[in-house]
C-alpha cells in the first residue's frame, strides 16, 4: 500500500465524474478505483469499466465477508461501495487510486486512508443548477431526480469535511484547479 489515494465527491450533477475521467487523461500514474453499485446500468455504461454491476444478494455477500472498505445504501436497495480488491490491485501496479463517491463514501475513504488520502469536494452554486444538469442527463425520472436533488441539498453542507472545493462553474477551469491540487499531492 505505498500509493496515494484521490477522493472526489460531489452530490449528483455536480461533475465530478467528468472531472475525474479528464485527470485520468492528464495524470500519468492516476488509475480509477471501479465501484461497484446494485443500481441498474444506464445506456452506453459497460459492467467492469463504469461499475461492477451486482445484485442485491451478491452485493450483501461482499459485505458480509469484508470485501468492501466502505459502502452506502444510497436509496432502497441501491447500494454503491468501495471493494478492497479494487484498490489493492491499483496499488500493486505502482499507481495512485482515484475515487468517483458520493459524500458519505468520501467521508468513510478520506477517516480510512488519513494522511495518504487528498479529498475534494466539487461542488456548484446551488440545486437549481444540479437538478438542470441532471434533467439534461435524461437517465432519471421526475421522482428519482426529486430523490438526487433533495439528496443533494443536504450534501452540500458537507463540503467542510474534505481537504479541499472545487467549484464547477467553468468546467475546464475546475478541471484545471483538480488536476494543480493532485499534481501537488502526489508529489
Amino acid at each position: 500500500m505505498d500509493g496515494k489515494a484521490i477522493i472526489f465527491s460531489a452530490p449528483s450533477g455536480a461533475g465530478k465524474t467528468t472531472i475525474v475521467h479528464s485527470l485520468l487523461d492528464r495524470i500519468p500514474g492516476l488509475r480509477f478505483s471501479i465501484s461497484a453499485t446494485t443500481r441498474k446500468m444506464r445506456p452506453a455504461e459497460i459492467n467492469g469499466r463504469d461499475y461492477y454491476f451486482l445484485s442485491v444478494p451478491d452485493f450483501k455477500l461482499k459485505l458480509e465477508t469484508g470485501e468492501l472498505l466502505e459502502w452506502e445504501e444510497v436509496y432502497t436497495d441501491t447500494f454503491y461501495g468501495t471493494l478492497k480488491s479494487e484498490v489493492d490491485r491499483i496499488w500493486s501496479e505502482g499507481n495512485h487510486v482515484i475515487f468517483d463517491v458520493d459524500v458519505k463514501g468520501g467521508k468513510k475513504l478520506k477517516k480510512i486512508f488519513g494522511d495518504k488520502a487528498l479529498s475534494i469536494f466539487v461542488k456548484v452554486r446551488g440545486e437549481e443548477v444540479l437538478r438542470e444538469r441532471l434533467k439534461m442527463r435524461n437517465t432519471e425520472s421526475i421522482e428519482a431526480l426529486n430523490q438526487r436533488v433533495n439528496k443533494a441539498a443536504i450534501e452540500m453542507k458537507e463540503e467542510i469535511h474534505f481537504d479541499k472545493v472545487v467549484l464547477n462553474e467553468d468546467l475546464d477551469r475546475a478541471i484545471d484547479e483538480a488536476e494543480k491540487l493532485v499534481k501537488e499531492f502526489i508529489k
